[in-house]
Order: C-alpha cells, then sequence, then structure tokens
C-alpha cells in the first residue's frame, strides 16, 4: 500500500484491486431503478476478459432493464463469492451500447443460451457501467471499505456524480 501526506494508506492502482476482487464472479446482481423509484434487481452475467475499469454486460436493447436506464442512468452492481468471502458492491452510470466491435471482443458462445442468432441478433446490446464509486467487505475490519477511484471528484470524468447542488443530468441511451 502506498501511503499520502496524512500517512493513510491507500491502493496502488484501485483498477487493479477491483479486478483482483471481482475475477471469476460469473454473475452479479445489477439494481436500476423503475419510473415509480423502486429498486429492481437482476443477475447478469459477467464477460470474459480484463476488468479496465468499466463493467460491461450484454442485453437486450428492448428490454425492461434499458427502459429504466433511459430514465435513471444510475445503477449498482453487487458482486458476492462467500465462499471466498468476497463481497463488492459498484456504483456508476449506465449507459445502452450497440457497437459491433466491442460485442465481438467480448462474445462467448455461452450467450447464445440468451442470444439464439448470436452477435448478429438485432436486438443485442451492450449495458456499459462507468464506475463512480466501489466498495468491498473486508473480513478483518468487519464493515466495507472504499475503493478510492480518483482523489479529486473533478477528475472522475463526465459520468462523475453530480455535486449536491447541481442539477442531475438527463440521460438515455446511445444508439
Amino acid at each position: 500500500m502506498a501511503k499520502d501526506k496524512d500517512d493513510a494508506a491507500k491502493p496502488k492502482d484501485p483498477v487493479k484491486k477491483l479486478r483482483k476482487l471481482i475475477k471469476n464472479i460469473r454473475v452479479a446482481m445489477l439494481t436500476t431503478s423503475a419510473p415509480d423509484g423502486s429498486l429492481r434487481s437482476r443477475p447478469m452475467a459477467t464477460p470474459d476478459g480484463e476488468f479496465d475499469g468499466e463493467l460491461w454486460f450484454f442485453t437486450r436493447y428492448h428490454s425492461g432493464k434499458t427502459e429504466e436506464i433511459q430514465d435513471h442512468q444510475k445503477v449498482n452492481v453487487s458482486f458476492a463469492a462467500p465462499k471466498n468471502e468476497r463481497f463488492v458492491s459498484v456504483s456508476g452510470t449506465a449507459t445502452i451500447v450497440r457497437d459491433p466491435a466491442r460485442i465481438n471482443d467480448l462474445w462467448s458462445r455461452e450467450y447464445k443460451e440468451w442470444f439464439p442468432e448470436g452477435k448478429k441478433d438485432p436486438d443485442l446490446a451492450l449495458l456499459r457501467v462507468t464506475i463512480d464509486r466501489a466498495a468491498y467487505w473486508d473480513r478483518s475490519e468487519c464493515r466495507m471499505v472504499d475503493v478510492p477511484l480518483s482523489p479529486n471528484p473533478d477528475t472522475r470524468g463526465p459520468h462523475r456524480r453530480p455535486d449536491p447542488d447541481a442539477e442531475p443530468a438527463q440521460g438515455g441511451a446511445q444508439g
């Protein structure tokens, strides 16, 4: 662990830390907000490949979850590996992406079960989650520990959480 000016321990590479925590967890739970404000969670298969700081999932372009994301882009994704006592919660901004090259990069035969037409399925899309915040269960401390993704809130990029006084950004699916 590296130390900052206040001698507080911080991870050297938060993306690497998250990659290690979620590695080999095959199913995550995606939580969205329904139009009435209620929360809805559903299992999502996690694609193979290296975690690069964004989460990617296959979805149908026309589905309840994509409609909910068009109305409210903030989501939560949770990962659990109880046998290893690994529990991770990730909050972020979801967008629906239709990128054939990225679909090709992430595609695996296992997705044919949900998308029988394969990569050419006209309703196939990707759900990208740009991470705003992440935390994991630290068994030794019996508490959730934040993964500091960016020390400066203004460097979180275009999908950063709005400041408390700021208006929320209008969002929706991108085609």
